[in-house]
């Protein structure tokens, strides 16, 4: 029997900010851009949220939710470089580390012959005394059951402070954990998948596990199939570790359906600065780029383009997607958006005598012709972009 760990840091991108301000504690304040540059809110703090403020809400809203919202620009190095500090702990506990963003991770810690839990406690208690990170922890016999675990012990948590959560679903009791849950608690379940089960009746993930297979086969497709499997606590996806990727991406899947197009770029942005940092910090170069679209009906299209030349540069990822997005995008509203890289292979330094001038030539005409398409002020420099913040930021 396996044992897996989901980790998700508790808004990761607040918690480092109180740590670099620490009278923000308690406070409600986002980190995100200015309401004037039609900035978003990419993480918020648990006393913003009992406004009703949440990730990828335009700033200018969030304001009027919540009048005494203070606004953090984003810091995306200091981001990182807590995030990198979090999974070195990460792999002291295992070297089967799946990291998922730059706050989750996946453990599978079954090689280990301590329990489970003992160990998910073991590492809550370091990050918070190392790090001063709060971390809350899924533990179960997969992926699938122990993130889950993880998203309900936080969402069941009250007050203003990270809830710091710890849940244990043991082997055998996936399928009696899930039952009571609503639909939409399930993967693969978004507001368009529970509408239509609804209509059929089907309210909670123990619904789905008593309908008939077939049925929902013939009604879904191959996602019926998925449905089916994960309503019985089923998951048999490994932790793939960082040296067993054939693939980086990012995707954000939007509380409301998105037209602005503004709004899809910030969050491309996130998604490459996201991308490219995995890229560098496993000193890997990749050949190609991928746009994943999925509109509100849940049908999903995907474009990608090979680059001039390998690379791991957050603007150049960036630059691709949006070329991407512009030639795919019809206005629709847009559910889930996504950049990914492939082809993969390891970075070399420049040699003494070389210069990165193909490189660099490269970069300018992809961000030229970006410009061209959407105006001088579609991409800027990092520092700019701060206030132009990511739509997804972290989870929660």
């Amino acid at each position: 029997m396996r044992k897996i760990i989901h980790l998700d840091l508790d808004a990761f991108f607040c918690a480092v900010e109180e740590l670099r301000d620490p009278t923000l504690r308690g406070k409600p304040f986002a980190v995100g851009g200015q309401p004037e540059s039609r900035g978003v809110v990419a993480s918020c703090s648990y006393a913003a949220r009992r406004f009703g403020v949440h990730s990828a809400l335009p700033m200018g809203q969030a304001l009027r939710l919540c009048p005494t919202l203070l606004i953090v620009p984003v810091r995306h190095g200091e981001y990182a470089a807590a995030s990198r500090r979090v999974m070195a702990i990460l792999h002291t506990l295992t070297p089967r580390v799946e990291q998922i963003s730059i706050d989750e991770a996946f453990l599978d810690v079954t090689d280990r012959p301590e329990a489970a839990a003992a160990l998910a406690i073991e590492l809550q208690q370091t990050i918070r005394r190392d790090l001063s990170l709060p971390v809350s922890l899924g533990v179960a016999a997969n992926k699938l059951v122990a993130k889950i675990a993880n998203n309900i012990s936080k969402a069941a948590a009250r007050g203003d402070a990270p809830p710091s959560a710890l849940l244990v679903v043991p082997p055998g009791e996936e399928a009696a954990f899930l039952a009571p849950l609503p639909a939409d608690a399930l993967w693969g379940v978004g507001p368009k998948t529970a509408a239509r089960l609804q209509a059929l009746g089907i309210h909670t993930i123990g619904d789905i596990a008593r309908w008939p297979e077939r049925d929902l086969v013939q009604r879904f497709g191959k996602h019926g199939q998925d449905l089916a499997r994960h309503a019985r606590g089923l998951d048999d996806r490994p932790v793939v570790t960082d040296h067993e990727r054939k693939s980086i991406s990012q995707e954000t899947t939007f509380v409301r359906d998105v037209t602005d197009a503004a709004l899809l770029r910030a969050t491309l942005q996130q998604q490459a600065g996201e991308v490219a940092a995995t890229l560098q910090r496993q000193q890997l170069l990749s050949a190609t780029v991928k746009l994943k679209l999925r509109w509100a009906d849940f049908t999903t299209l995907t474009r990608q383009m090979t680059l001039p030349q390998p690379s791991s540069d957050a603007a150049q990822i960036h630059a691709t997607a949006c070329i991407l997005l512009e030639r795919a995008w019809q206005q629709q509203a847009v559910r889930l958006i996504g950049v990914g890289v492939s082809g993969l292979s390891e970075a070399r330094q420049l040699g003494l005598w070389e210069q990165p001038n193909a490189r660099a030539e490269n970069l300018y005409t992809a961000v030229k012709e970006v410009r061209k398409r959407y105006g001088e002020s579609a991409l800027r420099r990092a520092s700019d972009l701060d206030d132009r913040a990511a739509a997804r930021g972290e989870k929660s």
